[in-house]
C-alpha cells in the first residue's frame, strides 16, 4: 500500500483502492479455475495413453477378456485362417485331372480345405487354452510396440497369430489327421501388421508427446484448480462453476472418443473387420471413458452440493435458534 493511498478514518483503504486489486484477483482466479477444468480432462486422457502404451501387464489385461469376444474369434479363424491358405497349393494333386476340368476343381479342393482349416481353427480359438495363448501373443506384441517406439528403428510392429497355427497342428497330430498341410506354413508366417514402418517415426513423436504430457499435465491441473479456488472471491460460486465446468470438459472429451473412435473405424481398409476393431477400440478406451464420466459425475455432484450446501445450512440453523426460541 502507498504512503499516500486515500484512507478512512479508521485507517482502512478505501473501496476505491481495492476495487482493481479484487478485480485482477477475480479475473486471475478466474482463467485458474478455466484451465485447470479444461486440464483436468485432458491429464486424465494423457494418463491412459501412457498406461497403454507403456505399460505391457496394463495393455494385457485390457485386452484379455477379447479372447471370448465371438467378433474377435471369427477375426482370428478368418486372419489365421487366410495365413494358413496362402501357402497350399494344390499342382500336385490335379497333375492326373484334365487341364480342362482342373479350374472348377481346384475351386472345390479349396472351398473344402478352408472349411476344414476354418473349422480346425475355430476349435482351438473357442477352446480353453486359448486365453493364455492371446494373452501371450498380445504380450510379445507390446513389448515390440514398446521398443519400436522407445529406440529409433523403424521395424514395423506385428501380432503374430503363429502360436495358433502351431496348436492347430497339435490338435491334428492328437486326432490322427494325417494332413500334411500346416506343416508348409513358415513359423513366422500368419502376422497381422499393427505399426507399418514408415509410420514409426511420427508414433514416436506421438508417444513422446504422450510420456511428457502424462508427467505435467496431471500437477498442471491440481494447481491450477487449487489456485484459482484460493484467489477466488466468492468460494461457493467458484465450485459451482468449476464443477460445472470440469463437467462439460469431460463430456466434451467423451463426445471427442465417441467421433474419434468412429472416423478410425471407417478409415480401416475393407479386409479389417468392423466388429472386432470395434471392440479392441472399447476395450482400450473403456478405462479412459469410466473415468472421462466419473469427472463428469464428481463436477456436477460438486456443482450440486455446493449449490445446496449454504442455504441447507442456514435453513437448518434457523430451524435450531427456532426451537430454541420456543424453548421445551
Amino acid at each position: 500500500m502507498s504512503a499516500n493511498a486515500p484512507l478512512r478514518p479508521g485507517g482502512r483503504v478505501t473501496e476505491r483502492e481495492r476495487s482493481p486489486w479484487r478485480r485482477g484477483r477475480a479475473v486471475a482466479g478466474g482463467v485458474l479455475l478455466l484451465c485447470g477444468a479444461l486440464l483436468l480432462p485432458m491429464s486424465l486422457a494423457a494418463a491412459w495413453a501412457r498406461a497403454e502404451l507403456t505399460e505391457t501387464d496394463s495393455y494385457v489385461a485390457a485386452v484379455a477378456p477379447l479372447a471370448q469376444n465371438p467378433a474377435v474369434q471369427n477375426a482370428v479363424v478368418d486372419d489365421v485362417t487366410d495365413g494358413v491358405m496362402a501357402h497350399v497349393r494344390l499342382d500336385g494333386l490335379l497333375e492326373a485331372v484334365p487341364r480342362a476340368e482342373r479350374p472348377a476343381l481346384r475351386r472345390h479342393f479349396t472351398r473344402g480345405l478352408r472349411q476344414f482349416v476354418a473349422t480346425q481353427v475355430r476349435q482351438v480359438v473357442t477352446g480353453r487354452g486359448f486365453p493364455a495363448v492371446w494373452n501371450g501373443v498380445h504380450r510379445t506384441a507390446h513389448r515390440s510396440l514398446d521398443g519400436s517406439l522407445s529406440a529409433s528403428g523403424r521395424s514395423a510392429v506385428t501380432l503374430d497369430l503363429t502360436p495358433v497355427v502351431e496348436r492347430v497342428k497339435r490338435q491334428l497330430s492328437h486326432n490322427g489327421m494325417g494332413l500334411d498341410l500346416l506343416r508348409r506354413v513358415p513359423r513366422a508366417g500368419v502376422e497381422i501388421v499393427l505399426l507399418k514402418a514408415p509410420d514409426v517415426p511420427r508414433i514416436r513423436a506421438v508417444y513422446r508427446v504422450v510420456r511428457t504430457g502424462a508427467l505435467l499435465l496431471p500437477p498442471a491441473a491440481a494447481l491450477c484448480l487449487t489456485g484459482g479456488l484460493l484467489l477466488a472471491r466468492q468460494r461457493r460460486r467458484a465450485l459451482i462453476c468449476t464443477g460445472l465446468g470440469c463437467a462439460a470438459a469431460a463430456a466434451l472429451l467423451a463426445a471427442a472418443l465417441s467421433l474419434v473412435r468412429g472416423r478410425a473405424l471407417d478409415a480401416l481398409p475393407a479386409v479389417v473387420s468392423r466388429p472386432a476393431a470395434g471392440a479392441y477400440a472399447d476395450a482400450l478406451a473403456g478405462p479412459l471413458l469410466t473415468g472421462v464420466w466419473l469427472i463428469a459425475g464428481a463436477g456436477t455432484l460438486t456443482a450440486a452440493l455446493a449449490a445446496a450446501g449454504p442455504p441447507a445450512a442456514r435453513t437448518l440453523r434457523a430451524r435450531r435458534l427456532a426451537r430454541a426460541a420456543a424453548g421445551p
